[in-house]
This record gives C-alpha cells, structure tokens and sequence, in this order.
C-alpha cells in the first residue's frame, strides 16, 4: 500500500437531491487526496434503475462546482478507469460474477419474494445463510441440470455471495481501530440479479474499488456493517494485497443531538440540509439549499470540515488549503457530530466579514436591482463597508440598509414617539439650514459643524440625533449618522430633514 499512489472515491447515487452528511463525505476525502498528492474519482452508483430520478446527477455535479471541489477524475471529467457510471459496466460485472460462480464462491438462488417469505414467517430472524440456504431453491441444493433447466425458461434469479461461517473477519479501520467478525452472523448477500442485468452495490463497488485501483475507502458509518462482507469478497477474488484501508466516518446528528440528521429537521428549525435548492420532478416540492440561502461555499465547507474531524488546535477559520493541510483521518471522531445550525450561521457571517467589500457589493448588486434601483458597484461598495458586519447574509443587507437607497415614505410609529420630541421640528429645521450652508459636506465637516452648533444651542446630542436618524432612516436603525448623510448626499439629506417635519411637526 506504501508504494501505491493513493486514489480515493466519491459515488453518490443519483436518487434525489445530494445530502449534506454527503457533502462532508466528499469533502473528507477532497482533503485526503489533495493531501497525499492523490487523485479523487467521481463514479456513480446508478445499479437501482428503479430509484434513478432525472436531473440528480447533474445537481450533484454543480454542486461540487459551487463548492469548488474539483475531481480529478469519473464521470464528466474522464479518466484511464472508465466508463464511471455502474449501469455502463454490465459486461464488466458479470465476468467477476462467472468468476465467483466457477471457483465455488457464489451461487445462483431462485427463490421468489412469496418464498422468501414464507421461509421468514417459519423461521423467527430467518437469515439466507449456511444453516438455511440448502432449504432454499438454489444452486447449491438442486442439481445442474435443473439449474440450467430454469435458466433456460428464463427464470429470473439472483446470486447469491457463499459466507462460510466460523471465521474471523478483521476490517482495520481507520478511524475506529480493529473490528472483528464472526462470519456466522453474515448472511449471503445478492450480489447479481437477472432481472436488470445489474449487480447490488456491494459486488459493483468491490469489482470498481480494485479495477480503479482505490487506496482507501472513506464512507460513512452506515456502510460499516458491509464491511466485513467487502473483505470477504476481496479475499475471494484473491485480491488481498490490494485491499483498500477503511474509514467510516461518523453520522451528523441532529441539532439537538439524538438521531440522524434529516430534511424534517432542517425544515423545523428553518436551515437547508442540501447543498443547492432541489426541485423534485415527481412530486413538484420544493426543498431550500445553502447556496440559494445565502451562505458562502467557503461558509459551508469550513463549517462541514469541523463536524466530526478536530484538528487539535483552537483555530476555526480555515481555508481550503488549510484544511487539506491539517486535516487527518486518526483525529476523526467515532462518535456522531451534532450539526450547530447556528455555528453554520456564525461560520456564514465570518466569511462576509473575510471577504472584500468589492466581493460582497459584487453579490448585493442583483438584490439592489431586484428591488427596482439602479446603483453603481462604487456607492455599493462604500454602504458595504459600513454595514458588513450587521449582517449574516448578503440578502440581509437590503433590509439593513434600504434607506440608502429609498427615503422613507413613513416614519416607524413607536421610533417616533419616542424620538421625536415637541421642540424636533424646530430642531430639524435649523439642521437643515446649517447642513444648506455647508460648501464642504463631507463627513468630517459635517460632524465638526453640528457639534459646534449643538454645543452653542445647548442642545442634548442624543435629541437631536435620535431625531435626525428618524427622518433620514424612518426609524431608529443604521450606522453613524454622518455615514448616512455623507453617502446619500447634500441635496437627499435635505429633501429628507424638511420632509419629516413637514409629516411628524
């Protein structure tokens, strides 16, 4: 294994849209390549014809090109290795199976649904094993001829994987140590069907791992129980010293920690739990994703990349190249990550907070121009400045700061009661006389200005500004006042002023 390049996989199966403990999967082992100088293989797992559903392989593509995870191989990029979809490797599949069959490995079983369930209604926790399967209509209890006899009539059947029991399977995983075994308790998976002419994953995967020449399988923990099966099926091909290491990675639990994270959940508490919107061709529902609810890729992955993994430091903001660099499999939890929806939204705010204010303007000006107003990226760039870190989303930032855009058609009743007092209109109505005079309306000059004046009035500052915000804001939000004035402009600020004592005098 030292002296292999290491080659990793990620086969998601185009059934829907792609989850976000899928995400994680990918990303894990996105780092592990990239690590070790390794390559990452997409491949598709699309064996179960009757699941496919339109559309979801493409999502999951685009959603690793969000993400700016990029494969250096499989399906859409090419490769040494192909074809990369399961359902184009028919004739591949069935010589490995033949292969099984000739060597005494596997069996051909052609016991119907009815029977199989007559057989479990007799038998309590019945298991398709080495105590039952010659009570079954097989390869193993009827002779040749009859074999052939009901393929020949067509027969559907399916092939069955031959577990001798009594022995001891050790799978070394990575992140969870030695786990031993007993064969006894495996039971002959099918591993072919004649029906489709297609094998079950735990054939395809084990023939795709080998022919691709993968190093190390990282999954997640609901595969572990297929493991001891896998290493059976690589010694039965005699394919030992090729055997991939094993990595099962922890479950995402729910954000209050008992259970498997699910859609339901994200749907109660208001996050996504997919990586892009998902509309569903069948059923027309719709289901949110993290792209379309703003957050950052790079949000995204940091926040994924520390659930279940610590590197052992106290750092959390880590770019792409830092979590390739730190990142290790030994320091992976074996216990399930609770998924903090509100780190995430933490996660999403430190990143508009990293990013430049041309970047964020960049992503604010479509949401400016859906609200009917015409801005230049400039004066974006200077409200962004001043209003980035109020926020945790850049769709947050019209209602944090329409009035750089709109004035106020109405004043926010509570605001004004408290705010503006029997002597405001008379107050505002000075400032927009000392604000008409100034040549220089700069924020600097502005601010040196109404101080000097309030100070010669006597006025209270807090009056004046609390009034002052009411009428160019229409309620009592927004950053330093003279940030305001000093964006929207002279001839705005003064529209503004005398028009709020006209409608609250």
């Amino acid at each position: 294994m030292a002296d292999r390049k290491v080659r990793v996989r990620f086969a998601p199966s185009p059934t829907g849209p792609l989850h976000i403990g899928g995400v994680r999967t990918a990303l894990y082992n996105y780092f592990f390549a990239k690590q070790h100088g390794g390559d990452f293989i997409f491949r598709i797992e699309d064996t179960d014809s009757n699941r496919f559903v339109e559309g979801a392989e493409e999502y999951i593509l685009e959603s690793f090109r969000w993400l700016g995870v990029k494969f250096d191989e499989g399906v859409s990029f090419g490769g040494n290795h192909g074809p990369y979809r399961q359902s184009e490797r028919r004739d591949i599949y069935k010589k490995y199976v033949k292969v099984l069959l000739e060597n005494d490995k596997a069996y051909i079983a052609f016991d119907s649904p009815e029977e199989l369930d007559k057989k479990r209604a007799e038998i309590d926790n019945f298991q398709y094993d080495a105590s039952t399967r010659l009570q079954m209509r097989n390869s193993l209890s009827m002779s040749a001829e009859e074999v052939q006899a009901l393929i020949d009539a067509g027969h559907q059947y399916v092939v069955r994987f031959k577990v001798e029991p009594g022995e001891k399977v050790v799978v070394n995983d990575l992140i969870r140590g030695l786990v031993t075994i007993d064969s006894s308790i495996l039971d002959d998976k099918v591993l072919y069907k004649s029906a489709d002419e297609l094998p079950t994953y735990h054939l395809a995967n084990i023939v795709d791992d080998h022919l691709m020449e993968v190093t190390h399988v990282i999954r997640g923990e609901e595969w572990l129980p297929s493991a001891p099966l896998h290493v059976l099926l690589y010694r039965a091909f005699g394919w030992d010293d090729t055997m991939p290491q094993f990595a099962h990675l922890s479950l995402l639990l729910k954000p209050e920690g008992n259970g498997k994270l699910s859609k339901r959940d994200g749907d109660r508490l208001g996050f996504p739990v997919f990586p892009l919107e998902w509309h569903d061709p069948k059923s027309g529902a719709l289901s949110s994703g993290f792209r379309e609810s703003g957050y950052l890729p790079e949000a995204v992955i940091n926040f994924l990349a520390l659930l279940g993994w610590n590197p052992g430091d106290d750092v959390e903001l880590m770019s792409m190249e830092q979590l390739i660099e730190k990142f290790d499999l030994a320091k992976c939890s074996k216990a399930g990550a609770r998924f903090d929806y509100k780190k995430m939204i933490w996660f999403n705010h430190e990143y508009i907070l990293q990013k430049s204010d041309r970047e964020i303007a960049e992503k604010f000006l479509p949401i400016v121009e859906a609200h009917g107003v015409k801005a230049e990226l400039s004066y974006l760039e200077k409200i962004v400045s001043l209003m980035k870190g109020r926020v945790n989303f850049v769709h947050e930032l019209w209602d944090a700061c329409s009035f750089y855009f709109i004035a106020p058609v109405e004043y926010d009743e509570k605001t004004a009661k408290k705010r503006w007092k029997e002597n405001s209109a008379r107050q505002m109505t000075e400032l927009a006389d000392l604000l008409e005079g100034l040549e220089d309306f700069s924020i600097e000059n502005q601010d040196h200005a109404v101080h000097a004046w309030i100070e010669e009035k006597g006025y209270g500052m807090g009056e004046i500004m609390n009034a002052f915000r009411l009428a160019l804001v229409g309620e009592g939000k927004g950053p330093q006042m003279f940030d305001i004035s000093g964006l929207i402009g002279k001839e705005e600020t003064l529209a503004r002023l005398r028009r709020a004592v006209s409608v609250l005098a």
